[in-house]
């Protein structure tokens, strides 16, 4: 059980531990969910959301941190929040780690550009003078307001992006334009006044930051992980220098120099530097060129190499952020504000669709046959889907929740995965932008292994894919509100035998670890570029052989090293299965650490 806890003060605590000692068994039939607290400014109201079916239990202590649902044997949490108290109670199933960073795309700037994110400990990795390596991490996993209150309209932001007004309230404005903030306890949308115009409307928060802030800079990325800014400075077209900063994975206080580089024997490259800072206030890279700020660091190196691989020449490109939400209290809308323009896909329950909401922003619409789920449980589930925010997860935007029930999320420009292998692009991929596309998704699996979520349909059609061959998952947590009795029945025509574990294809055991079997499927729908499992098996022969111990032999071409880490997934003990944070490590290593001496073939 995840609780978030707005304005704390120990006033607030010992209110809050009397609410919990009062509240009781809520909704049987949920194992783990979200609990919201907000707090009102004369707390005299606690508004609460509980979709739990435990007993909540309260921490002795707490700041900004998460408690956690006992439901289980899972094991003691890796990663914490840095300030966040140890958990009383142990977290639900088998999951491997703790809640932690994540928000933003890779393809754009990091926390730089969203203030609502409270900072978290990234991952670990060493770290040195020279250029360096280490485990990727994600960003900031769910917003907070901006650390200080901003009241008055004092505090000058600048705008990173342009940005056109989709209602009303909204402002317009362009890139470099400077606002004062008149309210900012809204979260994703505050209140400004553009200095420029003397207008006021609602900006989105992730679009600004404090101005003559290194937040400011252009090539500052702030929580931005290693693999991602190598998927970012690697992208087509980027030339050798080109160049990011961001904050560093594995020292506090201290920043990352990200350079694209190139030689004979490794091609393009990425070389990361640790940018130190002096106990006066300064920085440096190497001890005999010291700087007062980041911004003299970087102005020196994009003059002179001074022994770095590359003098640094451009700024890496950046694209804007998705807004988190289509716009201020745009939560549940009318159906008449959206507008189903193209059809992109059918299913056994519904049709996706490209679409415009308000005549102003483009979507994508999935629309839900009448009598697939309830619209209260719909409802119900919707508002923990939205507050799950990871760069390799689809945002839900807003939802129609009268039926039919339309889902309103971020349009991806290059549709599901399935399709892309099968028809599109992904049909003359080879093997390292496939595992690369794999580590992208055990990412976000990762931070739902994280937040004590389940997807339990983790298939390579609830995949999407983007520019750049940026993948994001889709549809979690929506096959448990399914109430078709094809569905249902866990082997009906409907339901995804072929992607689910055994226990939860014959016993309705869905843990984070039937994710992971699944995954091992989605692995051999990638390797393969989109076939079928097991082909020429119907569903009832497939649940019988891999009762019986059966599984997929080592696609062709496929590494064995990969099929290793296929079969880890298909044990038939769900403890013995991976954790997702450990399978992202093995992707994202993968060609160094597994597969160094990887020559392409025909196919992969």
């Amino acid at each position: 059980m995840l609780i978030w806890i707005c304005q704390y003060s120990e006033e607030k605590k010992s209110c809050l531990t009397t609410l919990c000692d009062e509240i009781g068994w809520v909704d049987e039939r949920r194992a783990v969910n979200v609990v919201c607290l907000e707090f009102s400014e004369a707390f005299g109201m606690v508004s609460h959301s509980i979709l739990a079916n435990k007993r909540m239990k309260c921490m002795p202590e707490a700041t900004m941190g998460c408690i956690k649902s006992k439901e289980g044997k899972g094991p003691a949490m890796k990663y914490r929040t840095e300030n966040a108290p140890e958990p009383v109670i142990s977290h639900v199933s088998h999951y491997g780690s703790d809640s932690s960073q994540a928000t933003q795309s890779p393809s754009i700037k990091g926390s730089a550009a969203n203030f609502n994110s409270h900072s978290m400990t990234p991952f670990g990795g060493p770290s040195g003078m020279t250029p360096f390596g280490g485990a990727s991490s994600s960003f900031s996993a769910v917003p907070s307001t901006y650390p200080s209150t901003l009241t008055g309209g004092v505090t000058v932001f600048v705008a990173l992006y342009d940005y056109e007004a989709r209602t009303t309230d909204d402002l317009s404005f362009k890139k470099g334009e400077r606002f004062q903030i008149i309210n900012n306890t809204e979260g994703d949308w505050w209140e400004a006044r553009s200095i420029a115009t003397g207008k006021t409307g609602y900006i989105p928060s992730n679009y600004v930051a404090p101005a003559d802030s290194i937040q400011a800079e252009e090539w500052y990325f702030g929580k931005m992980g290693r693999k991602d800014a190598e998927r970012l400075l690697l992208n087509p077209g980027n030339q050798r220098g080109i160049f990011l900063v961001r904050e560093s994975e594995t020292t506090k206080g201290a920043y990352s120099l990200s350079i694209r580089d190139w030689d004979e024997v490794r091609g393009d490259n990425v070389k990361h530097y640790k940018i130190r800072k002096l106990d006066n206030g300064g920085y440096y890279i190497t001890t005999r060129a010291q700087f007062e700020s980041l911004q003299k660091l970087v102005k020196h190196y994009r003059e002179h190499a001074d022994g770095l691989c590359h003098k640094l020449t451009t700024v890496c490109p950046t694209v804007k952020p998705q807004t988190q939400g289509l716009a201020k209290d745009a939560w549940e809308i009318p159906r008449e504000s959206l507008r189903l323009e193209v059809k992109l896909g059918q299913g056994c329950f519904g049709e996706v669709w490209m679409g415009t909401w308000n005549g102003t922003t483009k979507v994508a619409i999935k629309t839900l046959k009448p009598g697939t789920m309830m619209p209260e449980a719909f409802l119900q589930e919707a508002q923990i889907m939205k507050k799950l925010r990871h760069d390799k997860l689809v945002p839900l935007y807003a939802v129609v929740s009268e039926e039919p029930i339309y889902i309103v999320t971020e349009f991806m420009t290059k549709g599901s995965l399935l399709d892309f292998l099968k028809e599109g692009e992904g049909k003359y991929l080879k093997l390292p932008q496939l595992v690369d596309m794999a580590a992208q998704i055990a990412d976000g699996m990762a931070y739902i292994e994280r937040m004590n979520y389940i997807h339990r349909d983790l298939r390579a059609a609830n995949i999407l894919v983007g520019d750049n061959l940026v993948c994001k998952i889709a549809d979690f947590g929506l096959a448990r509100l399914i109430e078709d009795n094809e569905y249902t029945a866990r082997q009906g025509a409907k339901f995804p035998i072929k992607w689910t574990a055994p226990e939860a294809a014959l016993y309705g055991r869905f843990t984070i670890k039937s994710d992971v079997w699944s995954f091992g499927i989605l692995l051999t729908e990638l390797v393969t570029k989109g076939r079928v499992p097991y082909p020429g098996m119907v569903n009832r022969e497939v649940l019988e052989q891999v009762e019986r111990g059966y599984r997929m032999p080592c696609p062709q071409g496929c590494p064995e090293s990969l099929h290793e880490l296929m079969k880890l997934c298909w044990k038939k003990d769900p403890d013995e299965r991976p954790t997702f944070e450990y399978i992202q490590s093995f992707l994202e290593d993968y060609f160094t650490a597994t597969e160094p001496q990887y020559q392409p073939g025909d196919n992969l």
